[in-house]
């Protein structure tokens, strides 16, 4: 089966990997809890984890949010949110299996306080959920995302350490090269939604740009594999079985060391419904 980083996520194999992955390594709930910390939730009666997936997110936002609050988890993907249902079982929590795009037809127009989306954004229709967004929003309300460093053109200071050895996605490719014939991608890819894109799309909806901070996030070799293995990031892309693909990553995975380092970049943003908005 090949699986599509951008459609693939209805699939109990893809949610069970990915769940696993989330209970064992930081790497999005720590990204869950700065956007929470971000939202401004002490008083929020009603939030939106958009994209929610498994629940990460919404558990970084109950955490946050007062006792009477409503948090509503959309995501499009069942598989994810059957396992997020067996996870959490906070009454605050609903769970609404829509795409991103059909946020408004599922939570009363103006009425939530903050909607938080981490790590899925540059996979929707981006205009389509900003407006959406804007619709639910309540005047004051927040908006707060993170894109990923190579969608948002960005790269955190602390990224660019020389590393120790061939990085695994280089080796993975590598590998690929020499046993599959598969070529590596030879042209740059421009970034999906830099800055001023984002900040354009957000303003034709009528919400303002408030914060936008480039942040780092310490990824070990171990983490980077584990990640990997999820199907729907699966490396090198293309026709190769899932199968094939963990066979790559696991001669790659020894021939680096689990404990090395590197540091992913994201652009997290922080807009805002003007509290004089209709």
């Amino acid at each position: 089966m090949e699986y599509d980083a951008l459609t693939g996520w209805d699939d109990d194999s893809t949610a069970e990997t990915y769940a696993a992955f989330t209970r064992a390594y930081p790497m999005y709930s720590a990204s869950s809890r700065d956007l929470a910390a971000r939202a401004g939730l002490t008083n929020s009666r009603v939030i939106v984890d958009l994209c929610g997936g498994t629940g990460t997110t919404a558990e970084a936002i109950l955490a946050l949010a007062p006792p009477d609050a409503t948090i509503v988890s959309l995501d499009s993907s069942a598989a994810m949110q059957r396992i997020g249902r067996h996870l959490l079982t906070d009454s605050r929590l609903t769970w609404v299996n829509a795409p991103a795009e059909n946020l408004a037809g599922h939570v009363p127009a103006h009425s939530v306080d903050a909607v938080v989306c981490n790590s899925a954004l540059w996979k929707t229709n981006v205009a389509a959920v900003v407006t959406a967004v804007r619709r639910v929003l309540r005047p004051g309300g927040r908006f707060v995302f993170n894109i990923g460093g190579a969608f948002a053109g960005v790269t955190h200071p602390d990224a660019p350490v020389p590393p120790t050895g061939p990085s695994l996605t280089t080796l993975i490719q590598q590998i690929a090269t020499r046993d599959y014939g598969i070529a590596p991608p030879t042209a740059a890819i421009p970034p999906k939604l830099p800055l001023p894109a984002i900040t354009r799309l957000l303003a034709d909806a009528g919400l303002d740009v408030v914060a936008a901070e480039v942040t780092g996030q310490r990824t070990t070799t171990a983490e980077r594999a584990a990640w990997l293995s999820i199907p729907v990031f699966a490396h090198p892309e293309g026709a190769l079985s899932y199968e094939q693909k963990m066979a790559i990553l696991a001669e790659a995975s020894t021939r680096t060391r689990p404990d090395d380092a590197t540091v992913t970049s994201w652009l997290v943003i922080v807009a805002k419904l003007p509290e004089e908005a209709a």
